[in-house]
């Protein structure tokens, strides 16, 4: 490694404000993220590519069609007939083709024509890159758009793309792919194999894993943690007595946590559920139907459920208004703030009390990593169709079952381990040092894959 391929500068890291996938991949790379000296220090180290300071007007409008698009489509889902249908068009033109046969997928879409269309002819995200080419420092985007904009108008430092699903669609890779200099952050292998068939040459395409939060500091604290959460998730013990000693000889040597914690040592502790919203609000009916299903239980202390409204006050108004009628305490119950980013860090913080995450298959899937099993609800749209199907594949996550009658189905999957086998599965299966691979990656010049990548 050259000295000149260290930067103690950093990296800008830029995201787009839309949903939270782009931002939450974003959120655990703000230690080796870094502003344009001349900008406010006192702003988040993450750019928004939609919301920076002094983006042209021109810029702005452009991003809030789309921003619009990408909010009434993430809701039409939930409306009956008419609205099924446009969500099921809009899907079909950002569809991931089956990935066998392994074939030629490299022809660009309409919609990717559009968007260089509007970059050179526009010169859309222009004025952004111009700016960070002040002081041209590795540049990661965790949308493929920036990353585009960086190499159609000259940006002259290193551009990286990190993905931030499992598979992507025809979008994330440019219009001539075989000629880029983008290199692509790529969390499976999965994802790499695809942008190979998408025109993408090998050696433009690192696998590092997916960014997960820090949620502790402290090893121990890890330990115990996971020792708890299989105990309170296999209090029967089957889970344990049948793989205990097996993957003590594995878990013990990585994290110092132990899976012969006795029921005993649980006895008070109750069983903690974190249902988590989507980014546009979508599926929040679920979070309070599971409210109403385990009602008993969590009045009775026995199980915890805390509602992820994220940076939408509407949604948190319906959670309270709904734990009030049911006569349950929303106090800490409930993660939300008006910052995003200021939500991610409840979020990762409500982690170390969570036993179980309930989501929707988005970028959430990759948390499996964290020990946490993963009761998957439904997807909207072809990436969480493969966010999905790779949860699956690791063994980390399991199908919801009807919501309003969760206090029955839950319970039996309780007596039968099942969801201590998915969060072993996800804690063995999952990379979990995305962050430091693209700090080496990016900052200090080294390119070595992960290579516990089991997976397709």
């Amino acid at each position: 490694m050259s000295e000149s391929s260290i930067h103690p500068r950093g990296a800008y890291v830029v995201a787009v404000d839309m949903g939270y996938g782009h931002q939450r991949a974003a959120f655990p790379l703000r230690g080796i993220a870094t502003l344009p000296k001349l900008w406010d220090s006192t702003e988040s180290t993450i750019i928004s590519a939609n919301t920076y300071t002094n983006i042209p007007k021109k810029d702005r409008l452009i991003w809030n069609n789309i921003e619009k698009t990408y909010e009434g489509v993430s809701r039409f889902d939930s409306i009956p007939f008419l609205g099924k249908r446009i969500f099921h068009l809009m899907d079909y033109l950002h569809q991931i083709p089956p990935f066998y046969p392994r074939r030629d997928l490299s022809q660009p879409t309409l919609e990717l024509k559009e968007t260089y269309t509007l970059i050179r002819r526009a010169h859309w995200g222009k004025h952004l890159i111009d700016t960070l080419n002040a002081e041209p420092l590795p540049l990661i985007c965790t949308f493929p758009v920036p990353a585009f904009f960086a190499e159609e108008h000259g940006y002259r430092g290193d551009i990286y793309c990190l993905c931030t699903d499992t598979d992507v669609a025809r979008a994330w890779a440019p219009l001539d792919p075989t000629r880029s200099r983008i290199t692509y952050l790529a969390p499976t292998l999965r994802a790499k194999e695809r942008l190979k068939l998408y025109g993408i040459r090998a050696e433009r395409i690192i696998i590092t894993g997916f960014p997960l939060p820090e949620i502790s500091n402290r090893s121990d604290i890890t330990a115990a943690t996971l020792s708890r959460r299989l105990a309170v998730l296999d209090p029967h013990g089957r889970y344990r007595k049948k793989y205990g000693e097996l993957l003590d000889l594995y878990i013990s040597d990585t994290t110092g946590a132990s899976l012969k914690q006795s029921t005993a040592d649980v006895t008070r502790t109750p069983l903690t559920i974190m249902f988590s919203v989507g980014g546009a609000g979508a599926q929040w009916e679920i979070g309070i139907t599971i409210l109403e299903s385990l009602r008993q239980h969590i009045t009775s202390g026995t199980i915890r459920l805390i509602l992820a409204a994220g940076a939408l006050e509407y949604i948190k108004k319906k959670f309270e208004a709904a734990m009030q009628r049911l006569g349950i305490r929303s106090e800490n119950n409930i993660v939300y703030a008006p910052n995003t980013f200021e939500y991610f860090k409840k979020f990762a913080a409500a982690l170390t009390e969570t036993d179980i995450l309930w989501t929707k298959p988005s970028e959430l899937s990759f948390y499996a990593g964290l020990g946490l099993p993963i009761i998957i609800a439904p997807p909207l749209g072809s990436q969480e169709e493969s966010n999905r199907a790779w949860l699956h594949m690791v063994g980390a996550g399991i199908e919801q079952f009807d919501p309003r009658f969760t206090h029955e189905w839950l319970l039996d999957w309780l007596q039968s381990g099942w969801l201590a086998g998915a969060a072993v599965n996800g804690l063995l299966n999952t990379p979990k040092k995305a962050v430091t691979h693209i700090a080496d990656t990016v900052i200090r010049g080294q390119r070595e894959e992960i290579e516990d990548i089991h997976f397709l």
